[in-house]
């Protein structure tokens, strides 16, 4: 089993001119150890996952990044050593990466989900290098080919500005606002279905219908072509609120139909939008829930009300 690595310490080095420090957390071999080297990563100090109490009030502030070998390691060791992870990482303000397995996705999620953790599920060499290159950022380790790091940082772009586009829309259709239309939006023809009531509600039946819809797409033209994990993850929420079912992360992964740790960076982004809210399990610390925030359940009715008096072509 995993965890029961000697810890090493090597101080607080990690506060050195050349950054780049990492302190990891499990074994620092394998894929891990060579994600590190290729993004010129040093490994300031190695954590046994029984050390960890004891082991992180050692290491001090000097913006390290903390890598969390999580795969294999036994449940009740995680479920220990989590909270304290967090608290350190957020005491720090301290980016974490993290390597998971499928069947940890509610457990480590339940403590470690945030604008500076990256969730990844069963990770490539490459995906490793890239969340290691973005959390390194602006120390000046990371030594990744220039063209590999200008094509993350513009897909990063890409997802954050559409995650903006996306909390800008609901928050007008909460407010039933119209949207201010484009040149090219005013060269279609436009529907206005009128104001919507607060007494109009959604129909779930309605909603699992459209989910069943989309998936339907994935069987003729594949399961690639229409990804929009975001608008999936919208709908599977709102279908559970209306019929009053919670929804784990890992299903929530699920839902969104696409690999887990792109879904696990979209939930990430939809809750520092205003969303979504991760609520814990109050009898389960190992579980978290996931939920939309009042603006995007208001957002969601009107849009599917609306949508069900639109003409169809």
């Amino acid at each position: 089993m995993m965890g029961a690595a000697t810890t090493m310490m090597w101080g607080n080095d990690y506060r050195g001119d050349d950054g780049g420090a990492v302190v990891v957390i499990g074994a620092d071999g394998g894929d891990a150890g060579e994600a590190m080297t290729l993004v010129g990563a040093r490994i300031a100090a190695t954590l046994g996952w029984e050390n960890v109490a004891d082991g992180l009030d050692t290491v001090g502030g000097g913006a390290p990044v903390l890598v969390v070998e999580a795969e294999g390691i036994d449940e009740d060791l995680l479920a220990a050593a989590l909270p304290r992870i967090d608290g350190h990482a957020s005491a720090l303000d301290l980016h974490v990466v993290v390597s998971l397995g499928r069947d940890q996705i509610d457990l480590v999620a339940s403590h470690l989900l945030g604008r500076r953790v990256a969730l990844l599920c069963e990770p490539s060499i490459s995906e490793r290098v890239v969340a290691l290159t973005v959390a390194l950022g602006g120390t000046g380790a990371a030594t990744l080919d220039d063209s590999v790091r200008e094509n993350e940082a513009e897909r990063l772009k890409r997802l954050n500005e559409e995650v903006a586009r996306i909390a800008d829309l609901l928050a007008r259709l909460s407010r039933d606002t119209p949207s201010p239309a484009t040149e090219v939006e005013d060269r279609r023809q436009r529907f206005d279905p009128g104001p919507v009531g607060i007494e109009e509600a959604a129909d779930p039946a309605e909603v699992r219908r459209i989910i069943r819809t989309r998936r339907l797409r994935d069987q003729f033209f594949g399961a690639n072509l229409f990804e929009d994990p975001a608008w999936d993850m919208l709908l599977d929420l709102y279908a559970a609120e209306l019929e009053r079912t919670r929804v784990s992360v890992s299903s929530l992964c699920i839902a969104a139909a696409v690999a887990p740790t792109t879904a696990l960076r979209w939930i990430t982004k939809l809750t520092e939008a205003g969303l979504f809210v991760r609520q814990p399990d109050p009898t389960d610390r190992r579980r978290a829930f996931m939920a939309l925030t009042p603006r995007a359940s208001e957002a969601m009715r009107r849009y599917l009300v609306a949508a069900r008096r639109a003409p169809v072509a």
